[in-house]
């Protein structure tokens, strides 16, 4: 870890906790700042805020005071990705100019290993996964940070200049940077997302553009030659640009005539791919073109690509229960998540989706759903994808309180070879604290059933 002085003695707001919040006081306590948490959850229920207070942090908790600022002469706000930019004191603090940053930002600053950055709208864990299997396999003391789960704060302390760190990357991190320069930046997509946080799907890609933003001449910008968003994007990076493709000879990783390429090179044979999902495919040359740049091993990465199979609540492989297959993809937050995830089956699929209303419709799913036999729904959004369903003639749609029931009904719907599918095309907030609690409650109803 660097030893820098850039909050010395600075007042700093850290502003919401869970584990960046925590991750971040610990950090910024730890390089001399003097640090301030705010919280809304009560102080009696706040594990997190007792301990932050054991080691000197002053800690306000159930409320965001509006005077805090002024109060207490911030310098700094250290801002939890998901707080949105409405909140009173985000406000105050963009109007007094005091800089507000997510915690990825303040990993940066101390970071003594070259970062890997990726982000887009859809397969960034996959991608993530896939980038860091590779490196390691090749013996490359890789870390893994980010959004995935691991925070970036506490990775970042552990890493040397021998490593590298892979981090996968929001919108609503990357919003908060401000200086946050990874050697090797890979924007994978662009679709209409987070947009209740963004305002408009123009400020979102401005927030996935940070990625790029500071990059120099000495580091890389890797983009998806096949989305028109991206290509736009980067058009504005100073990094070397390196695409992939899965339908155009690039200067990156691309497929030809069944063969995987990275430039002139044949790294494999596509056929010995073993991730299923046609939608991987773009995520794979991705990865590609991301630790060849690295000077990993064509022998690495096909140790990884032909033993993979996914991760975890990403088109998940759950069990075969009396010719019915199920798979767990509950990561898919958005349309064309889910649109990815059907084009992935031919056989009769029943269709598990609802969630969070975020204000759109769904009539973008249509055109993936020509094998749906049954639709079920649950959540907020189940009568707007219910009447998709029914506009497309499905016969077979119904309404349950929640993915256990949702299982339940999907197989008595359903019939041997049959795939039952949770993709929700929705975020799980309405019903659930996160995506992972509603793949896993899939999961145990699934081996309820067997």
């Amino acid at each position: 870890m660097k030893n820098i002085d850039n909050f010395q003695g600075k007042k700093v707001l850290v502003l919401g906790l869970a584990k960046s919040g925590l991750a971040a006081a610990q950090l910024l306590h730890k390089v001399g700042a003097d640090v301030i948490v705010n919280d809304m959850k009560p102080y009696e229920e706040n594990e997190a805020a007792k301990q932050l207070e054991a080691i000197g942090i002053n800690v306000i908790c159930g409320h965001h005071p509006e005077d805090l600022l002024e109060q207490e002469k911030i310098e700094w706000v250290v801002k939890n990705p998901g707080i949105p930019y409405s909140n009173i004191i985000v406000k105050q603090a963009q109007a007094k100019k005091i800089p507000v940053i997510t915690e990825v930002e303040l990993a940066y600053y101390v970071s003594e290993a070259e970062i890997i950055g990726i982000t887009g709208s859809n397969g960034k864990t996959t991608t993530t996964t896939l980038i860091y299997k590779m490196l390691k396999e090749d013996g490359q003391n890789p870390l893994i940070a980010g959004n995935i789960g691991n925070v970036a704060c506490e990775v970042v302390q552990q890493a040397t200049k021998d490593n590298v760190v892979v981090m996968e990357l929001s919108s609503f991190q990357l919003l908060g940077t401000i200086h946050f320069r990874p050697h090797i930046a890979l924007l994978l997509n662009i679709f209409d997302a987070h947009l209740d946080y963004h305002g408009t799907k123009k400020e979102y890609m401005l927030a996935k553009q940070r990625i790029y933003l500071n990059q120099t001449a000495e580091e890389y910008s890797v983009f998806n030659a096949n989305d028109k968003n991206v290509k736009e994007l980067v058009q504005d990076s100073k990094g070397k640009p390196i695409a992939f493709s899965t339908n155009q000879k690039v200067n990156g990783a691309y497929i030809h005539e069944g063969q995987i390429y990275f430039g002139n090179e044949v790294i494999m044979e596509a056929s010995e791919i073993v991730l299923p999902g046609e939608h991987n495919l773009e995520n794979i040359l991705a990865a590609i073109s991301v630790v060849k740049l690295r000077g990993v091993k064509n022998e690495s990465i096909k140790a990884v690509l032909t033993s993979f199979q996914g991760v975890k609540h990403r088109l998940q492989y759950v069990a075969t229960v009396k010719g019915r297959r199920f798979y767990n993809d509950s990561k898919a937050t958005n349309i064309l998540a889910t649109s990815k995830a059907l084009s992935a089956f031919s056989s009769p699929t029943i269709l598990l989706a609802g969630g969070l209303d975020r204000g759109n419709e769904f009539d973008e799913l249509k055109d993936a759903m020509g094998h749906v036999k049954a639709v079920i729904t649950f959540g907020q959004t189940a009568p707007k994808i219910e009447r998709i369903a029914s506009e497309l003639g499905i016969e077979k749609i119904k309404r349950v309180d929640n993915v256990e029931q949702a299982v339940y009904a999907a197989y008595d719907l359903s019939n041997e070879q049959d795939v039952i599918l949770l993709s929700p095309a929705c975020a799980s907030w309405d019903q659930y604290k996160t995506f992972e609690e509603r793949g896993d409650i899939f999961i145990n109803a699934v081996h309820k059933l067997k």
